[in-house]
C-alpha cells in the first residue's frame, strides 16, 4: 500500500483553498494550536484539486461506516469516550491563554 497522507485540506468552489495541520471543523479551527493557509487563487485551488483526485484514484482506500459498526460495542464506547473527553479537556485548558 502506498503512504497514508495526514493532510487537512479543502478546495472550495474552484476559487480558493486551504492547507494546513487544523482539522477542518469549529472546535480545531477555534480551540488547537494549529496552522492553516488560505489562498485565494482559482490556478492554485484546481491544481490542488486534480493533485488530491489524483492520490485518491493510486491508492486511497475507503473506510466506509459498516466496517466502524461492525467493532465490538465496548471498542466503539472506548473510542466515543476517548474522543469527546480529549474535546473536552481542550475546551476546559482553552488555546493557549496569555502568559
Amino acid at each position: 500500500r502506498r503512504s497514508f497522507l495526514h493532510a487537512k485540506v479543502a478546495v472550495i468552489d474552484h476559487h480558493w483553498a486551504t492547507v494546513g495541520s487544523s482539522n477542518i471543523d469549529p472546535f480545531s479551527l477555534l480551540l488547537a494550536r494549529e496552522a492553516n493557509v488560505v489562498v485565494k487563487d482559482r490556478k492554485f485551488a484546481d491544481e490542488l484539486r486534480r493533485s488530491l483526485r489524483q492520490a485518491m484514484q493510486n491508492g486511497a482506500r475507503e473506510l466506509p461506516f459498516d466496517s466502524w459498526k461492525r467493532l465490538p460495542w465496548h471498542s466503539r464506547l472506548l473510542r466515543w469516550a476517548s474522543y469527546n473527553l480529549v474535546r473536552i479537556l481542550v475546551g476546559i485548558a482553552g488555546y493557549g491563554g496569555k502568559r
